[in-house]
């Protein structure tokens, strides 16, 4: 089967222009949205969905390059929907003649040099849809033609037929067709992952599905210091709790962090990341304000924007209510995070500051340590492995179970060794004694397995918050894991770490039963990646 792709991508441009496309602006968007949200006793929106997740096994390609295609799993659901893909798309087109559409325009990043302009055709056929144009005009930047693209493209058709339900990528013309879902996350995460490989095709920089911040610490000998930060994590893992989170450093002795990104960067050779975003989308489920001080403000605030977040009779909000879902989400402002906010939305170069830190964050319930500093074949081993488990913003029907997504990131277009090799070229490429990879868990100890019957121990937001500071500071002591070969902490300043002993939950030979076979399956996986550095295959 072959489709002429070019074809395609001139009649998505001509749509633009049809008759029945109207251009409202944001107010406009706003004011009809409204009608269709419930008004919360904070004063912001909440709304709620058919969709409650993204349809991943229902996401496909189509392109010329047999890489691209042969870099997805096929399973018969996706066989299916791309040997119908010529149809489908003709079906789309005719529809699109006689729709109520609107089109809508945004940046992606603040930068010199790649700014993806971001082209959105979506259908009003169910007019309470149009909260979601108006929630992605609250994500990002205003559009600005005379920055440096390219040119992205999204066609948008909710009520499409619900047994029809797909999203397909053209990523060789910048297209990506979303139908029958109204689940807000098709429409960020369609544009981010075209950008993402795009910032790779084009420019050579690597797209991180990662936060990112700035931290200003005093080290032991009492110097200010300042450190990039880049947190990869799948939703649900702690990636934007740990993003949006001050660390407990203390603004009184000029320590603080600022808060750059959430979700998405564009890594570079030089150490600085483009961001792209000026509005977080987080998860709500279990939201509360001794945790995650800064998300929860923010999250009551008028301009937050909620979705499938219980709200009762009286206008008050209940994040700890998973009654509707466990996919609670909602939009906060980087504007909204005051002092806390960075300059601007992209990291600076290495050259500016004292160091770059790349954190691996998963989340895990029997033996793995609370935190693990790498060498930069472990990192880039780290980075492959992804190791998190499934949250029902992937796949609620596995919610819960172990996962493997290379790079912590469901949207990388291409062989995803690739992303393995250029990340590890990138970090071969940077001063070594200035970049410093970690492995952090925010699960559990003890948990799974545990043939002492005893208690399993969370591991708290604030005991990853003691030892980054201690990292960032230089005062953590370090030791060497004989099962891992990596180094975990022997002392962290203000942190008791006899919670972390393995002993208190297992056997020795428990314990060494699960390790191996953590290792095991890590060697297992990787030979999925014939074309993989050999350093990265070493370091498992």
């Amino acid at each position: 089967m072959k489709i002429n792709q070019k074809e395609i991508l001139e009649r998505v441009k001509e749509a633009f222009n049809y008759p029945n496309v109207r251009t409202p602006s944001v107010e406009e968007m706003k004011e009809e949205a409204v009608k269709h949200g419930t008004l919360t006793e904070d004063g912001s929106l909440a709304f709620y969905t058919s969709v409650r997740n993204r349809s991943a096994k229902l996401t496909y390609l189509y392109a010329e390059d047999p890489k691209l295609m042969n870099s997805i799993e096929w399973t018969p659901e996706r066989k299916k929907l791309l040997e119908d893909l010529p149809k489908t798309m003709e079906m789309v087109f005719e529809y699109l003649k006689k729709a109520p559409l609107l089109q809508h325009h945004r940046n992606m990043g603040i930068n010199p040099d790649f700014n993806p302009h971001m082209h959105l055709l979506f259908s009003l056929g169910r007019r309470d849809t149009i909260r979601l144009p108006y929630m992605w005009t609250q994500s990002l930047p205003d559009f600005d033609p005379s920055l440096p693209g390219p040119d992205l493209y999204m066609i948008n058709i909710p009520e499409w037929q619900e047994k029809d339900r797909q999203i397909i990528v053209f990523p060789e013309i910048n297209l990506t067709v979303v139908l029958g879902t109204d689940y807000y996350g098709e429409i960020k995460k369609g544009f981010l992952r075209m950008a993402m490989y795009r910032a790779k095709v084009d420019k050579g920089y690597l797209g991180l599905h990662a936060g990112a911040k700035l931290a200003r610490v005093r080290d032991r000998e009492g110097q200010l210091k300042t450190y990039s930060i880049l947190l990869f994590g799948l939703s649900g893992t702690g990636k934007t709790t740990h993003s949006v989170h001050p660390w407990g450093l203390k603004t009184e002795e000029g320590e603080r962090v600022w808060i750059v990104q959430d979700d998405f960067v564009a890594l570079r050779p030089d150490g600085s990341a483009y961001g792209t975003e000026v509005g977080f989308f987080i998860k709500t489920d279990g939201l509360e304000p001794e945790s995650q001080p800064l998300i929860y403000s923010s999250a009551r605030r008028p301009t937050a924007l909620l979705e499938n977040v219980l709200v009762d009779w009286k206008g008050r909000v209940h994040f700890q209510d998973l009654t509707l879902t466990g996919n609670g989400r909602g939009i906060i402002q980087w504007k909204d995070l005051g002092e806390w906010r960075s300059r601007d939305i992209n990291l600076p170069p290495l050259s500016e500051i004292d160091g770059l830190v790349f954190l691996f964050i998963t989340r895990r319930s029997d033996i793995l340590p609370m935190i693990q500093k790498l060498t930069p074949a472990q990192a880039a081993a780290a980075f492959m492995l992804g190791e998190s488990i499934e949250t029902s913003a992937g796949d609620p029907t596995r919610a819960g179970q172990s996962v493997r997504v290379v790079g912590t990131n469901p949207f990388i277009v291409g062989p995803e060794e690739e992303e393995g090799n250029i990340f590890y070229k990138l970090l071969l490429g940077l001063p070594g004694e200035r970049v410093q990879a970690y492995l952090m868990n925010t699960g559990k100890i003890g948990e799974r397995g545990n043939d002492k019957g005893t208690q399993p121990y969370k591991i708290r937001i604030g005991d990853n918050a003691a030892a980054i500071r201690a990292i960032l500071k230089g005062t953590i002591e370090w030791k060497t894991d004989p099962h891992f070969k990596t180094l975990v902490p022997a002392r962290v300043p203000g942190l008791d770490l006899s919670p972390f002993e393995l002993s208190n939950y297992y056997t020795p030979e428990r314990a060494e039963e699960l390790i191996e076979e953590l290792l095991a399956e890590r060697r297992e996986y990787m030979k999925k990646f014939p074309g993989l550095h050999p350093d990265i295959m070493k370091a498992v």
